[in-house]
């Protein structure tokens, strides 16, 4: 039995340039790659609800700032966390993106940021 192919011509209206369209929406772009290394730092992100360890990374708190402010914050939800859990990474990393604070005074102890301080915010 031989196999068959058939094309047709799809009229294209004058303009549409998809390129150029991409070029011109260049801030969708940074949301997708923003999200694609969210997907990267996702379990940087499950320690930090699970254990309460504050670590996430640099690289990822550019990722969730970027989707929390210069895109949709729901795009948070397509990787499975609820809009409270966004809350609360973007507090994390709008906190820890903040002014570079000054050096304690010698001998004084250093207390961690406690979890629980950020959770209040949302």
């Amino acid at each position: 039995m031989a196999n068959a192919t058939a094309t047709r011509e799809l009229p294209i209206k004058p303009g549409f340039n998809l390129g150029a369209r991409l070029e011109a929406s260049g801030g969708m772009v940074d949301c997708w790659n923003a999200l694609l290394e969210l997907k990267s730092c996702t379990n940087e992100i499950v320690v930090f609800f699970m254990n309460g360890q504050a670590d996430i990374g640099p690289g990822c708190c550019r990722a969730i700032t970027m989707i929390t402010h210069n895109c949709w914050p729901t795009m948070l939800t397509s990787l499975g966390f609820t809009l409270e859990e966004g809350n609360v990474l973007r507090g994390y990393c709008d906190a820890s993106s903040g002014p570079v604070a000054s050096p304690p005074l010698a001998g004084l102890p250093v207390q961690p940021l406690p979890l629980a301080h950020l959770m209040e915010k949302v």
